[in-house]
């Protein structure tokens, strides 16, 4: 009878201190509610480790400059409109692109700089222009 009393109190401790980790949106500060609104639909739905990421995010938020915030903004917009397929996605580009040299990475984030700056117009030439891929169809 000792030991189940334990046992409960210890499982009542555990889900307290689950909960106090990984704090629904209500729980939220009201300046974490602010920088984190694009997910708030969708946060009590998120696993604990993308709550938790997301909180790191809005507490660094005020030491951001300007620029920081509005790029953090954009970036958690364009995140809450994507389906998870999508997300799926991007994180499995994200850990390719993790994986590769430091100087790959580097030339890449030029080459997609360099492609930011190019006009719509420029941009559509070079897709037109670009050799199609092959795909092997097992034949």
């Amino acid at each position: 009878m000792v030991r189940t009393y334990l046992a409960l109190v210890i499982l009542g401790l555990s889900a307290f201190a689950q909960a106090a980790n990984d704090p629904g949106w209500a729980q939220l500060s009201e300046a974490d509610r602010q920088v984190l609104a694009p997910l708030g639909s969708e946060w009590d739905s998120l696993r604990p480790w993308q709550r938790e990421k997301m909180l790191n995010i809005a507490h660094d938020y005020p030491k951001m400059t300007t620029e920081q915030k509005q790029r953090v903004q954009q970036r958690l917009e364009n995140w809450s409109r994507m389906t998870p397929y999508e997300r799926e996605n991007i994180r499995k580009e994200y850990q390719q692109f993790k994986a590769l040299s430091p100087a790959r990475q580097e030339a890449l984030r030029h080459t997609w700089q360099e492609y930011s700056k190019l006009s719509e117009s420029e941009r559509h030439k070079l897709l037109m222009d670009a050799e199609p891929p092959e795909y092997d169809l097992g034949n």
